[in-house]
């Protein structure tokens, strides 16, 4: 990893953060188009081009399903249903919080409810990996939201299969239907929708940058929850710090592909030094070890601040998707850092462990979006409903005041239509 003496941190945030290529974009909206025009055919072909697959079928059937049950471990399906309660917990407990609520004021009265979406797509990696972690992540919130269609899509591997783990994750978190469908095309269906596959409200999810683009473009037409792109990984570190742990943090998140931005921020360059050689001494033996190098050299960095008060702010300007603090102020350091879509605190809370088990959501902003937003949640899943009911009395008492409003903005048809219910 590139160690860097960091002199200006309100402008090293943007110089360093991976850039998206335009040609990318190109690409994405070329398919983007094919799918909106050709439908299934456009599908298959590009599940063909892209994943080496061919399938008659893009929906996974009844017997598919029975068979990714019969497929796995006892101690499988169990982890499927640990990490479901220990997520349904917290999204519970923040769906509970959010009640329906009316306020009278003046002789208006509003209302206003928390009305689940009706149809969701979710995107779960996959392919050649396994992400079935993923699609616990994003449906478990919205059923416990009230969402009627869930509908996940997911990249069949070179035999036009998805993984059964995922396949058994999605059935047991309350799927409504599953696609073998990944990539942009599948974000493409999702919005536009096909002969097989109806259109969605709203579509979330983590994915590459074919995936991030695509949400990215659809967004005109068909919501979408956030930019969770490539993971990242930030960790905060001093003398204090286990070296070791640091290092398997960082392995751990940038075997997810080249393409992760994984790093550490301290005031030691003799700790930053000491992370480097182990680093460079763990990856040989490391699973996935060329990916994890792939990833640290390309994009990795030890960052050498200033000052503690350098640390904070250039945690808050990155804002990574996960930031850990491995200090020993580490609960005093996290009151300051508010911008990271996740913040985990001290040496036992790892974010590989946070990524399935914690009972925290694992689809996380990236690109700097955690200073706007947290984790996906129910609220993603629920739609702000306001109604609004209004007396004579009421327009009454606020027309002279709308009346200045109109009178300003040039917009003397507005106050009509007060003055005309008042005569």
């Amino acid at each position: 990893m590139r160690i860097i003496q960091i002199r200006n941190v309100d402008t090293f945030s943007e110089k360093i953060r991976p850039k998206q290529s335009t040609q990318n974009k190109k690409i994405v909206e070329s398919i983007i188009s094919d799918v909106q025009k050709n439908g299934d055919s456009a599908l298959k072909k590009y599940e063909k081009k892209f994943n080496k697959t061919k399938s008659a079928s893009l929906r996974v059937t009844k017997s598919e399903i029975q068979n990714a049950y019969s497929r796995l471990s006892k101690e499988e399906i169990l982890a499927i249903k640990t990490a479901k309660n220990r997520l349904s917990r917290s999204e519970s407990k923040l769906k509970a919080i959010l009640k329906n609520f009316t306020i009278n004021v003046d002789g208006v009265k509003i209302s206003k409810s928390f009305t689940p979406i009706k149809n969701v797509g979710c995107y779960v990696p996959g392919g050649m990996a396994r992400y079935p972690s993923s699609a616990i992540m994003s449906i478990v919130p919205a059923k416990i939201a009230g969402v009627k269609r869930i509908v996940v899509v997911s990249p069949p591997d070179t035999t036009g299969k998805i993984d059964p783990m995922t396949i058994v994750s999605a059935d047991i978190c309350g799927a409504s239907e599953i696609f073998k469908i990944g990539g942009a095309q599948a974000i493409a269906a999702l919005s536009y929708g096909t002969k097989s596959l109806n259109p969605v409200d709203k579509i979330v999810g983590p994915g590459g940058p074919f995936v991030t683009m695509a949400k990215s473009i659809l967004s005109e037409r068909t919501s979408i929850d956030m930019n969770a792109g490539p993971t990242e990984l930030g960790i905060i570190v001093d003398d204090s710090s286990p070296v070791h742990l640091v290092v398997d943090d960082l392995i751990s998140q940038a075997e997810h592909s080249a393409d992760t931005f994984c790093y550490v921020l301290t005031t030691s360059h003799t700790v930053g030094k000491k992370i480097n050689q182990l680093i460079t001494e763990k990856i040989k033996s490391a699973p996935r070890a060329n990916i994890v190098k792939s990833s640290l050299k390309r994009n990795g960095f030890i960052g050498i601040c200033k000052s503690k008060d350098d640390l904070v702010i250039l945690a808050n300007s990155l804002a990574p998707e996960h930031l850990e603090i491995m200090t020993k102020d580490a609960k005093k350091l996290a009151k300051k850092i508010k911008a990271p879509g996740l913040v985990l605190i001290g040496n036992n809370s790892p974010s590989s462990a946070s990524d399935y088990l914690l009972g925290s959501n694992h689809i996380l902003p990236t690109n700097g979006f955690g200073r706007t937003r947290g984790s996906l949640s129910v609220m993603d899943f629920l739609k702000i409903s306001t109604t609004v009911e209004a007396t004579k009395p009421a327009l009454k008492k606020i027309s002279k005041s709308m009346k200045a409003f109109t009178d300003t903005e040039g917009l003397s048809n507005h106050y009509n239509a007060v003055e005309s219910r008042l005569k």
